[in-house]
């Protein structure tokens, strides 16, 4: 890969599935980037097995007590890890804890996220099941720059889901991510070439 690509660092809590479809967008040769470190709150994570299959440098990070946050330790172990590894884009894909102030300041603007909803709407915890919840026609997903809050930071992109009469939270999740997997890696596209 070119030096001139854009250098990202992945953090997930999970199997990685959008991290997978945000590679394999880069195996192809279709996005002039380079997933240089992935990190993950959890030792057994899928996302991590995937990175290190790939020859990509896998972390884990020990997050402490906290459920929902990292420790203060742990979170300065990962702006340390990030910015050894001289990242220019911090992709959250299933990362299940809040950014904090270190991170945000270690990289303003340069962080960003997936959520299974059309955002404002559904923020949190499983947003297909809000979804179906409220009875909602329509749904999908959104790609923003991640803030303090939860799922609060500015608008980049969405996608459009239709739910349908029929739908199981399963089924309309598998919908959605099929969508995250292709507005992903499209983001990230813009970011390359800016």
């Amino acid at each position: 890969m070119a030096s001139t690509s854009l250098r990202l660092g992945v953090l997930g809590s999970g199997k990685g599935s959008n991290y997978r479809a945000i590679q394999d967008v880069i195996d192809r040769g279709e996005l002039a980037a380079e997933t240089v470190i992935v990190i993950s709150d959890v030792e057994t994570a899928g996302i991590l097995d995937h990175a290190r299959s790939h020859g990509i440098r896998a972390e884990y990070l020990v997050p402490g007590k906290f459920r929902t946050k990292l420790e203060p330790e742990a979170e300065a172990r990962l702006v340390q890890l990030l910015q050894e590894a001289k990242v220019d884009l911090v992709v959250l894909a299933g990362y299940m804890r809040m950014v904090k102030t270190p991170l945000l300041e270690a990289f303003p603007g340069k962080i960003i996220n997936i959520h299974p909803s059309l955002l404002p709407a559904f923020p949190g915890l499983e947003a297909w099941k809000q979804a179906l919840v409220a009875g909602a026609e329509k749904t999908g997903c959104t790609v923003h720059y991640v803030d303090a809050g939860m799922d609060t930071g500015e608008i980049i992109a969405q996608r459009e889901v239709p739910v349908f009469a029929d739908d199981t939270p399963e089924t309309l999740h598998a919908r959605i991510q099929m969508a995250e997997h292709i507005l992903y890696p499209e983001v990230i596209a813009k970011f390359a070439k800016s």
